[in-house]
C-alpha cells in the first residue's frame, strides 16, 4: 500500500471516529484489550475466552471497577488516593467481625437485617475514613501522597489490630451473594429481562439525546453513525448476557436446585449462572457515578478544580468541602469493595487489597485520567480495570509467578501515563 494511500485511509477512519464522536483512547483501549484476551487465549489453549473464565474475569473485575469510579474524581482534582486498599482491609475485617461475632449474639444467626447493617456500616466506616483524610488534605493543605501514604500504613495496621490478625469466618449467606459464585448470580430468565430492559434504556437515552440536540439546534451524528453506536452498544449487552448464561451451575449443584425445587434431576440438565451480583453492582456504581460526575452541580465542580484550581474559586466554587466529598465518596466506594471482595471469599482477611491501589490507580489512567487534572471518564476507568483484571488473570492461568505479575503491572502502568502524556502534548 503506497503512502498516500496510508494517509486516506487514517484520514477515513478519524473521519468514521469524530462522526462516531468516539474518543480515539477508547477505541485503542478497546484493541488492546481485544489482542490482550486473544493472546491469552492462544497462549492458553483456547482456555481463556471460555464462559467461564469470563464470567470469573467479570466478578474479579468487579471489586477494583468499583473503587476505579472514585479515583476518577480523586484524580481529577489533581490529587491522588493510595490507601484505597487499606482501606478495604480495614473495613473488610470491621464487617466481618459484625456478622461472624456481634450481629449473630443480638439478632441471632443468618438474620434478614444483618447483610443490609454490614454494607450500611461498609460505606459509613469507609466513608468516615475518606472524609477524614479529605479534611487533612483540604483544610491542613497535606498533600494528597502524604496523608494517602501515611493512610495505608495507619490503615493497613489498624486491620490488623481490629482481629489480631485473625481470619474472620464465615459470613452471612445473604451477604455471600455480593461476592457472586453459585449463591450470587441472578439466572438466565432474569439475566435475559435486565439485559433487554438495558438494552430499551440505551436506545431511549440515544433517541433522546438526539432530539435534544436538534431542538437546541446543536449538531448530530449523521444516521450511520447513531445506529453503529446503537448497534454496538446492544450487542455489548446482549453479548455479556449471552456469555454469562453459557456458564452452566456444576452437575452437584444443578442436582440439589432441581431436587429442592420438587423436579428429577436428569444427568446433563444445563442450568445457567446468568449475570453475578457483584458485576451488576460495579455496573450500577458506574451509572451513579457517571450521572453525579456529567449531571450535578457537585460533579462540575470537580472537574473546574482539576481545570483550574484558582479559577475555581474565584467563581464561588467551595474547593475545600468539594475535595472533602471526593474523598468521602472515594473511601464509601472502598467500603462497597470491601463488601463484594469479603462476600467472594467467604471471609475477612489481613491480605484483603493488598497492591489494589495499584490496580485502580492503573484502571483510571489506562481508562483516560489524566494525572495532571481535569480530564477522565468513568467507564473509561472501569474499562481500564477490566484490562488490567485480564492481564492479571491471563499470567495465573498460564502459570507466571506473582512476582512478574507485578512487575507487569507496573510496566503497563507507566506505559499508560507515558501515552497520556503524548496525547495531551498532541492535542496542545
Amino acid at each position: 500500500m503506497s503512502a498516500s494511500a496510508m494517509r486516506g485511509l487514517g484520514q477515513g477512519s478519524g473521519a468514521a471516529l469524530r462522526a462516531l464522536e468516539v474518543d480515539p483512547r477508547l477505541v485503542g483501549m478497546l484493541g488492546a484489550l481485544l489482542a490482550i484476551w486473544l493472546g491469552f487465549d492462544l497462549l492458553s489453549g483456547g482456555a481463556f475466552l471460555t464462559p467461564r473464565n469470563l464470567w470469573n474475569l467479570s466478578v474479579q473485575t468487579a471489586s477494583i471497577a468499583v473503587m476505579a469510579c472514585g479515583m476518577v474524581l480523586v484524580i481529577v482534582t489533581r490529587n491522588i488516593d493510595l490507601s484505597v486498599g487499606a482501606i478495604l482491609g480495614v473495613t473488610g475485617m470491621v464487617i466481618g467481625v459484625l456478622q461472624a461475632r456481634l450481629l449473630p449474639e443480638l439478632l441471632g444467626l443468618e438474620h434478614p437485617a444483618t447483610w443490609l447493617i454490614a454494607v450500611l456500616a461498609a460505606v459509613l466506616v469507609g466513608g468516615a475514613i475518606g472524609l477524614l483524610q479529605g479534611a487533612l488534605i483540604a483544610w491542613l493543605a497535606i498533600p494528597s501522597f502524604i496523608v494517602t501514604l501515611g493512610g495505608l500504613l495507619v490503615w493497613r495496621g489498624a486491620a490488623w489490630w481490629v482481629t489480631q490478625g485473625q481470619t474472620v469466618a464465615p459470613m452471612d449467606g445473604r451477604f455471600r451473594m455480593l461476592g457472586g459464585g453459585i449463591e450470587g448470580a441472578i439466572g438466565a430468565t432474569a439475566s435475559w429481562i435486565l439485559g433487554g430492559l438495558a438494552c430499551a434504556a440505551i436506545l431511549a437515552a440515544l433517541l433522546a439525546s438526539r432530539r435534544r440536540r436538534l431542538r437546541f439546534g446543536f449538531p448530530v451524528r449523521p444516521l450511520w453513525a447513531e445506529a453503529t453506536v446503537a448497534i454496538l452498544a446492544v450487542g455489548a449487552v446482549l453479548g455479556t448476557v449471552a456469555v454469562a448464561n453459557a456458564y452452566p451451575l456444576p452437575a452437584g449443584i444443578a442436582r440439589r436446585v432441581i431436587e429442592e425445587a420438587g423436579g428429577t434431576w436428569v444427568p446433563g440438565t444445563f442450568i445457567p449462572h446468568g449475570l453475578a451480583v457483584p458485576v451488576l453492582v460495579a455496573i450500577g456504581v458506574g451509572i451513579v457515578i457517571t450521572v453525579l460526575a456529567l449531571r450535578t452541580r457537585f460533579g462540575r465542580a470537580v472537574f473546574a478544580i482539576g481545570g483550574n484550581p484558582e479559577a475555581a474559586e474565584l467563581s464561588g466554587i467551595n474547593t475545600r468541602r468539594t475535595i472533602m466529598l471526593v474523598f468521602g465518596l472515594m473511601g464509601a466506594l472502598c467500603g462497597v469493595a470491601a463488601c463484594i471482595a469479603t462476600a467472594r471469599l467467604n471471609a475477612a482477611t489481613n491480605a484483603a487489597g493488598s497492591l489494589d491501589e495499584l490496580y485502580v490507580i492503573a484502571a483510571a489512567v489506562i481508562g483516560g485520567t489524566s494525572l495532571a487534572g481535569g480530564a477522565g471518564t468513568i467507564a473509561g476507568a472501569m474499562l481500564g480495570a477490566l484490562v488490567m483484571q485480564s492481564l492479571q488473570s491471563g499470567m495465573v492461568l498460564l502459570g507466571v509467578d506473582a512476582p512478574m505479575q507485578n512487575i507487569v503491572v507496573g510496566l503497563v502502568l507507566v506505559l499508560a501515563v507515558w501515552l497520556d502524556t503524548v496525547y495531551r502534548g498532541r492535542m496542545r
